[in-house]
């Protein structure tokens, strides 16, 4: 199954409604979501999809400290960038 390049409605409702409101409170506090955000609205696009983005952002991000078993760092760098 090939990945969609258009936001989708897939899954629990209730978790992503959380996960969205969780991105107004990343926007507004975390350096990284915010950049990202500014970005994508300086690109010309919807403030509501930037935040979407900032949202996928924080799954990532949960995601990669669940498996890794590190703490979260702000300043973290990847090796592979």
């Amino acid at each position: 199954m090939e990945p969609s390049n258009r936001i989708n409605k897939v899954g629990n409702k209730k978790l992503r409604n959380l996960v969205f409101l969780a991105a107004f409170s990343a926007y507004k506090y975390n350096r990284g979501c915010k950049a990202l955000h500014d970005r994508i609205v300086a690109k010309g696009k919807r403030a509501k999809l930037a935040l979407i983005a900032v949202a996928n952002k924080l799954l990532k991000q949960a995601f990669a400290i669940a498996k890794s078993g590190l703490p979260y760092d702000e300043n973290y760098v990847s090796k592979l960038a």
